[in-house]
């Protein structure tokens, strides 16, 4: 099931690379020359060894081939505040000439709709290259816990672990408790997810939730055999990853009873079709935004990045710029109401 709907993603792939030939803004003869002898850094929002780092990484390995000029082409992890430090760097200190570009949370995205603080950024001024592949998030528990069902979850007195606020392990298990009433303690402080998951083997924490469904099978590829410490207990979606609906994994969006909720939790789980997205600061020339953009697709379309994605054991399947560009323009067009009750929901 999994790979039918990988196959369809890359036909998808194919159809956008097809749309984008002959639209490059700049020539490549252009291109090469301001690339050639360049190094273009990858900024990751997070610390080594997570979700984010795992992508930053792999197309760090394979871009470089694909831009005129062939730059040698780093990762820097740039930690802190749930993505916020990376983003704010992003959006007044980076080089706004194409050879700096971001991966960071999603929640960075869309904190600043949900927030009364100024985080001193714009996200709808970004220039987005493109999303590596839209993730399902999940709870991970410990499996000596015992819970049996989402109500024994609901219900049960848990430490969860998270990151800082403003990550998804932060805010995807707050509007679990703040929207629908779980009564397990949120503990945050973590550097990465990496080290929550490791508090997870040490009963210092007995789960995690607001994890990418690709960073866990990285992390832990046996965790559907059912012989580990922890389970894929729910998934955090709309519509569930088929590998874990074959397996019967559970959706909190379920829960959600009345319409209001239902609403509001449609607004906040869109975030996990960006939960990889590549992003150029604001100010990057227009011709070298949509440049990059197909750079991005034919870097995600290479054979061998596609191998190393499965050996893996993570899919690769992107959302072109343009459209991930639309779809946070349309977030941040939704109704006041809706917002207002993602907040409330979230204790803001």
């Amino acid at each position: 099931m999994g790979s039918k709907v990988l196959r369809s993603g890359l036909a998808a792939l194919a159809l956008m690379l097809g749309a984008t030939t002959g639209a490059t803004a700049l020539e490549d003869e252009a291109l090469a020359k301001f690339y050639t002898g360049k190094t273009v850094t990858i900024a990751v929002g997070s610390s080594p060894g997570g979700g984010l780092d795992t992508f930053g990484r792999l197309l760090s390995r394979h871009m470089g081939k694909h831009i005129p000029g062939k730059p040698n082409v780093v990762v820097s992890n740039v930690p802190g505040a749930g993505g916020n430090v990376l983003a704010n760097n992003l959006y007044t200190l980076a080089p706004k000439d194409g050879t700096f570009m971001g991966i960071t949370f999603p929640s960075v995205i869309i904190d600043p709709l949900l927030s009364e603080n100024h985080r001193g950024y714009d996200p709808t001024k970004f220039n987005y290259m493109g999303n590596a592949n839209a993730e399902v998030l999940v709870c991970l528990l410990r499996r000596d816990i015992g819970l049996k069902s989402l109500d024994d979850f609901m219900k049960a007195q848990i430490i969860i672990g998270a990151t800082a606020p403003g990550s998804t392990t932060a805010d995807f298990p707050m509007i679990v408790k703040g929207m629908l009433g779980a009564q397990f303690r949120l503990v945050t402080g973590y550097q990465g997810s990496r080290e929550v998951t490791l508090a997870i083997e040490k009963n210092e924490v007995q789960g995690i939730c607001g994890l990418g469904w690709s960073t866990v099978k990285v992390q832990y590829p046996d965790i559907l055999k059912g012989e580990m410490f922890a389970t894929v207990f729910a998934q955090e979606d709309l519509k569930g990853h088929p590998e874990l609906n074959a397996k019967g994994v559970p959706m909190i969006y379920s829960l959600a009873k009345t319409k209001e909720d239902k609403q509001a939790l449609q607004m906040f789980y869109a975030q996990n079709a960006f939960s990889r997205p590549f992003i150029l600061p604001p100010g990057v020339p227009a011709d070298k935004v949509e440049a990059l953009r197909k750079i991005f697709l034919e870097t995600i379309a290479d054979p061998e990045l596609q191998a190393e994605a499965r050996k893996m054991n993570i899919e690769a399947v992107p959302t072109s710029g343009a459209e991930l560009q639309q779809i946070i323009a349309n977030m941040y067009a939704t109704p006041p109401a809706i917002v207002a009750r993602v907040k409330k929901g979230m204790g803001r």
